[in-house]
């Protein structure tokens, strides 16, 4: 596989979780990281752990390089500066991870859907589905005056099962969809578009519910299936360095089975099966 030495990447919802995870492994792999999210040092959302201040901190302590941008992907003023800020300081965009995702500002309930709020709509589709389908509206005209790029969407998938959350089920899969028409479109221009999927992650805010950390995880039977962030972010690490990832196109590709073909482990040197319901 290439290093990303010279690659510019963008991670949209980076303050933690998936969003740390994948831009600390693509900045050790040698790419510029610009990190956008809505926490900074001092302002966290909600007051949750992790800000994008602190992933790019992380980032810099393993050699990388990172760029930390507030940037709330509701707005598109917000996220349009973002690439006009990448354009100016780097003149081109190599890699975009849509990972921002707003659902976690409301409790994901799984109730039937007409016992439902539907500020679960808000949650997932404005602050998620509608914020990547906006960054990609603003960043698309830069990848294409490269002679090849990529954009990945984390989702998650389990071959067309039922998630149990009306809202959450319908989003994903518009993550997918988005991901699969995109791919068509944008073929021509040699830019692969993919939807990876991760498992059931130990993330900051994951960690916090079952109060637990990552010392002690293993004393919770419900987080025995669970992985690190950083595994989906060694994934899309794997598909950003490899010269024929355009192969890939238009597919749902799953961490754990990314896992067994670029054959790397979590950070406990653990391989985690794909995840199923």
């Amino acid at each position: 596989m290439e290093s990303l030495t010279g690659k510019i990447a963008l991670v949209t919802g980076g303050s933690r979780g998936a969003g740390r995870g994948v831009a600390v492994e693509l900045g050790k792999a040698g790419a510029t990281v610009y990190v956008t999210g809505r926490s900074t040092r001092g302002r966290s959302t909600n007051n949750w752990p992790g800000t994008i201040d602190d992933t790019v901190s992380q980032i810099k302590a393993y050699g990388g390089k990172g760029i930390a941008v507030r940037c709330d992907h509701k707005n598109d003023a917000e996220t349009k500066s973002v690439i006009e800020r990448i354009r100016k300081e780097q003149g081109k965009l190599d890699i975009l991870v849509n990972n921002v995702w707003g659902a976690h500002d409301l409790s994901i309930e799984a109730r039937p859907f007409w016992e439902l709020s539907l500020e679960h709509w808000d949650t997932m589709f404005t602050a998620g589905v509608r914020a990547q389908l906006a960054t990609n509206h603003f960043a698309i005209p830069l990848l294409r005056e490269n002679e090849h790029a990529l954009i990945v969407h984390t989702t998650f998938w389990d071959e067309d099962k039922y998630t149990g959350q009306f809202y959450y089920d319908l989003a994903k899969n518009a993550l997918i969809r988005m991901s699969y028409g995109l791919s068509i479109e944008l073929k021509k221009d040699n830019i692969a578009v993919l939807a990876v999927s991760p498992g059931f992650m130990r993330t900051e805010l994951v960690l916090k519910h079952h109060k637990s950390d990552e010392e002690h995880w293993q004393e919770s039977e419900e987080l025995i299936r669970t992985e690190t962030p950083y595994y989906v972010g060694r994934g899309i690490k794997a598909l950003a360095s490899d010269p024929d990832v355009m192969e890939k196109n238009g597919q749902v590709l799953r961490v754990g089975d990314l896992a067994k073909e670029y054959q790397f482990t979590d950070i406990d040197g653990q391989y985690i099966p794909p995840f199923t319901i």
